[in-house]
């Protein structure tokens, strides 16, 4: 384990020196509590809800390598990352990793769902849990940061500066320049774009969007967190990028609908 926090550290350094000089997201929706503007007080508090993660998690596994995918639901793989206070933590102060712990949970759910050997499902295991103690490492940083004042609050309430229709717009708007960026070579950029969308635009509506298709919201968080950085990581070829993101436009196209639809409801209250 501590070379587990080591690797934390060093991964942690690189970002959270560039991030603590610029501006944080503001969040208008989500589960982003006050919480991550108190760091330091909450730290017994992640480094218990990665424990609980790590054990249920080994559970599931466990129950998996003895009895069979029938004798588990990788549903809850979700279910368990969305339950703890620690998933804003490192939403906000280390997206990259924050991409991995999603990667390492779809690993595992897909490994189950498809029946694959238990060695396998081990695998990703040890991926996720890798994550979620390097995710930790960047917390525990960004409290001595944030501790010195070197970190911008984090608005878990924020006034929108638009619609949430043209976000959805805007949204569109960048995948379209994922592609661009990937097709000139510029791999990392184009990760950072799905990373910044993700977090700055769609983390907006998310919240209208579970009330209207909670389902459609799970897909869009894994297409942003894990299909798009995994086809971009993979140096697939730009037809392929292309077809991830045309397949999460055809998703936002929907998601747009229903949010133009929740406006109109609200509209006609009021």
């Amino acid at each position: 384990m501590n070379s587990l926090f080591k690797s934390a550290k060093t991964l942690g350094v690189s970002l959270l020196f560039a991030s603590a000089f610029s501006f944080q997201p503001a969040f208008a929706n989500g589960p982003i509590g006050e919480h991550v503007n108190h760091l330091q007080e909450n730290l017994k508090d992640y480094s218990e809800e990665v424990q609980w993660i790590i054990g249920k998690v080994d559970t599931m596994v466990g129950d998996y390598e003895a009895k069979g995918a029938k004798a588990v639901n990788s549903d809850d793989l979700v279910e368990y990352w969305e339950a703890v206070k620690f998933h804003s933590a490192i939403e906000t102060n280390y997206v990259p990793v924050y991409a991995s712990i999603w990667q390492g949970l779809y690993g595992i759910k897909m490994a189950i769902d498809n029946k694959a050997p238990a060695a396998e499902v081990r695998k990703q295991q040890q991926a996720l849990n890798a994550a979620l103690w390097q995710g930790l490492g960047a917390v525990k940083l960004a409290a001595q940061f944030q501790q010195k004042g070197l970190l911008q609050s984090v608005k878990a309430t924020a006034t929108e500066t638009m619609t949430q229709s043209a976000t959805m717009d805007e949204i569109n708007h960048k995948l379209d320049r994922v592609v661009a960026k990937y097709a000139e070579r510029l791999g990392e950029e184009a990760t950072q774009i799905v990373h910044d969308t993700y977090l700055h635009l769609f983390e907006g509506v998310e919240g209208t969007l579970i009330e209207q298709d909670a389902n459609l919201v799970e897909e869009l968080e894994k297409d942003f967190n894990v299909t798009l950085p995994k086809a971009i990581a993979d140096n697939k070829s730009v037809d392929d990028v292309r077809a991830v993101v045309v397949a999460m436009q055809g998703k936002l196209d929907r998601a747009k609908k229903l949010i133009e639809k929740a406006e109109k409801a609200r509209k006609d209250v009021f």
